[in-house]
């Protein structure tokens, strides 16, 4: 099928589209900051970006290769110091949604970015860490995650639960004194999947166009259970489009 706009393409502007109406996200590189800053220059034209090394207010031209890339810091309405960042912003309750990726997610939204058993006879592989996801998650007023839709990340049983979302199921994060709702939507490739209110698992809400049902089905590790409405996302507009390549684009220059 030949479409105007790449399924990557879907999945960065639904992500984008989950930040309007917020305040301030904190933001994890990758396709987190993809999608920040696309929602930036579209729905959420005030959003104050908050990056893990400190700054506040960012702007970017480009898409940040890093937490510590300069151009963070050069367009920042302030820079603060780490643990400023995470005692103050971060732990005070400051912040209003963060924006997670992941290596692999299971069905409680629970995250792993450290390692991934690659089977009998070969060596695990190591993966970048938690850096400070497992405080995002646990602080933020709620969390959003961005990631490919795949057997390989949607997985029953995760290697090594690096971050937190819901834990086993209700209660947990209560139980764990944790002031955040914590994950409130993942927004893939496919669809979007929001956390059942009862079950608090995860559950398919949205397909994006073209896509089917049992395919979602086909690329998750456990048995997915649809919504009751089940929905269809927007195409991108031709607005959000221009916007999102250019920002691509300004960093292959």
């Amino acid at each position: 099928m030949t479409e105007a706009f790449s399924r990557d393409e879907l999945m960065e502007v639904n992500a984008a589209r989950a930040l309007a109406g917020a305040r301030t996200c904190f933001v994890g590189i990758g396709l987190p900051s993809t999608a920040a800053n696309l929602a930036r220059h579209t729905v959420n034209p005030g959003l104050v970006l908050l990056y893990e090394s400190g700054t506040i207010g960012s702007r970017p031209t480009r898409l940040p290769l890093s937490i510590g890339d300069g151009e963070l810091a050069e367009t920042a309405d302030a820079v603060v110091s780490v643990p400023e960042m995470f005692n103050y912003w971060l732990q005070g309750g400051r912040i209003d949604v963060g924006f997670l990726g992941a290596a692999q997610i299971d069905r409680f939204a629970n995250i792993n970015t450290t390692v991934v058993d690659r089977g009998a006879g070969r060596p695990a592989a190591r993966l970048p860490g938690a850096g400070g996801a497992p405080e995002i998650a646990a602080n933020c007023g709620r969390v959003l995650m961005v990631l490919r839709h795949s057997l390989r990340g949607f997985v029953r049983k995760l290697d090594f639960v690096t971050t937190l979302g819901h834990g086993s199921g209700p209660g947990d994060r209560a139980r764990l004194n944790m002031p955040g709702a914590g994950p409130v939507a993942v927004i893939t490739d496919l669809g979007i999947l929001r956390p059942d209110p009862a079950t608090a698992e995860l559950v398919l809400t949205a397909l994006h166009p073209g896509v089917t049902v049992e395919q979602a089905r086909a690329a998750t590790g456990w048995q997915l259970e649809t919504a009751a409405a089940l929905t269809t996302t927007e195409p991108p507009s031709a607005a959000e489009l221009t916007a999102l390549r250019a920002l691509k684009s300004a960093g292959r220059r």
